[in-house]
């Protein structure tokens, strides 16, 4: 794995967080092929995946390991090593974070038979409770499910923005945050009228237009 934030580590996430099975990269002669399959594991753990991020607004590190947790339901310290291709168990300290202590993630052996693994009643209780409350949300979180939902489904309407991060969020507030993205050049607009959407930027040479957001 690169360091957080980077290019592999953004794509396991997203692929992760939508309930996919993570990249598979393979190495030629002359090329790096990474291979996206389309699949979705289990919807169970989509479910589980976006009820984790809304409630806990865990790190990058955490939910790129919980996904790997969540999709094989249980992975040995040596696994869990090998998948996220690190040297050793005592590199797994900041990829685990705090998911232990949410109740997320549960442990269970001793060395090198340590085994974490995600609870099914933890899993179909956390996914099937109900939406979290989320008309209170901060500022910075509110932003990062915006540009979480922006990396996972592509282009999005406002609409269809509302209704995944959670119906509570007053729409001003939702509208006044696509505002700023744009303002900032995070964001273009596509399309017009009732049919425009939003998608991340590719970058900020060629987010031209983007800022003008309508108020309906």
């Amino acid at each position: 794995m690169e360091r957080e934030g980077s290019g592999y580590d953004r794509m396991y996430e997203v692929l992760l967080a939508s309930g996919k099975k993570p990249p598979v990269v393979s190495e030629n002669n002359d090329r790096v092929v990474v291979t996206v399959k389309k699949h979705i594991a289990r919807q169970e753990v989509v479910d589980f995946m976006v009820k984790a991020h809304q409630t806990f607004y865990p790190t990058q590190k955490e939910l790129i390991t919980l996904g790997l947790i969540a999709q094989h339901q249980a992975l040995t310290a040596i696994e869990l090593v090998d998948l996220l291709e690190l040297k050793n168990a005592d590199d797994l300290r900041p990829w685990l974070g705090r998911l232990r202590g949410w109740g997320l993630v549960g442990k269970r052996g001793h060395t090198k038979a340590t085994e974490y693994l995600v609870d099914p009643h933890v899993l179909r209780k956390l996914a099937f409770e109900g939406t979290t409350t989320l008309k209170g949300i901060e500022k910075h979180r509110l932003r990062a499910l915006i540009l979480q939902d922006f990396a996972i489904y592509g282009d999005v309407s406002i609409g269809d923005l509302h209704q995944r991060i959670g119906v509570e969020i007053p729409r001003r507030r939702i509208q006044r945050e696509l505002v700023d993205l744009a303002t900032s050049e995070q964001i273009v607009a596509v399309g017009s009228g009732r049919g425009r959407k939003y998608r991340i930027a590719p970058n900020e040479a060629e987010s031209t237009g983007s800022g003008t957001i309508p108020s309906g």
